[in-house]
């Protein structure tokens, strides 16, 4: 704390438009050129939504203008409450990234003055940015907007100790981050651990090979067709509105949770009329049946009904007397897994259709035996849920650290020299 209070004392601040310190690039729609085979790497907002974690190349011959290093790539267009909205990554390779088109360059005009890191940290997600998403449509930021808007320049009127005001910052700033991933990294590695001790104990009981718990009677096999009076999917509507009816996405499964924080909505009418066969109940449950995160499921809770939910998502409406547990427990079990893999071998994109949905065959003992396996694997759920609470929780107190750090460094008075 006595170091960042020493960083920023006394220190007198200019507010100068971005146009006056940075050069725009527009980048070139590089898209189509999605080459496995490629050496560079292509920036999209997804790329830098996840930081880096995603990447996708194209060939460095069909790149026209390779970002530079110490370039920093801004997000220009996104969805709805987007992640990736303004976000910027900051370029560390020469000829080594490329932009699509929904991501600009900014290239700083003199870095002997304007530290291109320390511009990265000023305007990643900028505020006034972030003002033009309205939350209902994709959003487009044009060039004048990111131009006019304003950054700070320490010691105005002495540049050499402006620059090393913003490298005493992004060195700070740096060695948190260091620190944060090294924490984070281990307390991830620990939850992994935790969640596989919890998968094994889970395939034991459900295995009907002679291991499982369910072999000392008889068991049925019934395919998900025979145990439903519904198996269906939703569509995805003409618009979204700010309140409403909730609208799951898959992007709104928080592990076996549907988050309400990440909900989007729609209104009354679209959500009786347009998508009146995928209106939800409570202990629906719903699948993912297309994408990356195909098999991924959750409970519908009553607490977020009314509800809706689109076409990348099946719903699972069991009858009444069916465990409801038992069988979401089978959904999430390597059972399942193996179900699906072998149904999209070849695919082109990964997809499950509802035809398969309703043939996919379960083991189904008695009552007793299904209430006494959802007994033993909802212990195990709420002693790994109370471990995985705690983790999670000790990682997002972490990221609150470092940005509680960041703020208090890159908060500057902006009464001191207007520009």
């Amino acid at each position: 704390m006595s170091l960042i209070a020493g960083v920023l004392e006394g220190v007198q601040v200019e507010w100068k438009e971005l146009g006056e310190v940075v050069h725009f690039i527009n980048a070139k729609p590089h898209e189509k050129l999605v080459d496995p085979n490629g050496d560079v790497v292509l920036m999209t907002s997804r790329f830098i939504s996840t930081e880096g974690k995603s990447a996708r190349y194209v060939k460095s011959e069909n790149v026209l203008s390779p970002a530079l290093k110490n370039d920093v790539a801004m997000v220009m267009s996104d969805l709805p409450n987007g992640r990736a909205l303004a976000k910027t990554f900051f370029v560390e390779e020469n000829n080594s990234f490329a932009a699509n088109q929904r991501v600009c360059l900014l290239r700083v005009k003199a870095p002997e003055e304007y530290l291109p890191k320390f511009l990265h940290l000023v305007v990643n997600r900028n505020q006034q940015l972030l003002a033009y998403d309205n939350g209902l449509d994709q959003t487009h930021l044009k060039k004048d907007w990111i131009l006019k808007i304003r950054v700070p320049v320490p010691c105005p009127d002495n540049p050499k100790k402006s620059l090393e005001i913003q490298k005493k910052i992004v060195a700070i700033l740096d060695k948190l981050t260091e620190i944060t991933t090294e924490i984070t990294t281990e307390i991830t590695a620990e939850l992994k651990a935790r969640k596989a001790q919890y998968d094994y104990y889970r395939e034991a009981l459900l295995m009907v090979n002679g291991e499982g718990l369910m072999n000392n009677e008889k068991v049925e096999w019934k395919t998900l067709g025979e145990l439903t009076s519904l198996i269906t999917k939703g569509t995805t509507p003409k618009k979204y509105t700010k309140t409403g009816i909730a609208f799951i996405k898959t992007e709104a499964f928080d592990g076996p949770n549907i988050n309400s924080n990440k909900i989007s909505f729609i209104d009354e009418d679209t959500h009786n009329k347009e998508l009146k066969r995928s209106i939800l109940k409570h202990n629906d449950i719903l699948i993912t049946i297309a994408g990356a995160t195909i098999g991924k499921c959750a409970i519908v809770p009553i607490e977020i009904l009314p509800a809706n939910t689109n076409q990348a998502l099946a719903i699972i409406r069991l009858n009444d007397y069916v465990n409801t547990k038992y069988v979401f427990h089978i959904l999430k079990s390597r059972y399942m897994i193996k179900y699906i893999e072998l149904n999209i071998k070849g695919s082109a994109q990964p997809n499950l259709n509802l035809e398969q949905l309703n043939n996919f065959s379960i083991p189904y003992p008695s009552p007793e035996e299904q209430a006494r396996i959802v007994s033993i694997l909802d212990k195990f759920d709420i002693l790994t849920t109370s471990i995985g609470q705690g983790l999670p929780k000790e990682i997002e107190l972490r990221k609150k650290q470092y940005e509680y750090y960041r703020d208090l460094l890159l908060t500057f008075p902006k009464n001191n020299i207007a520009s």
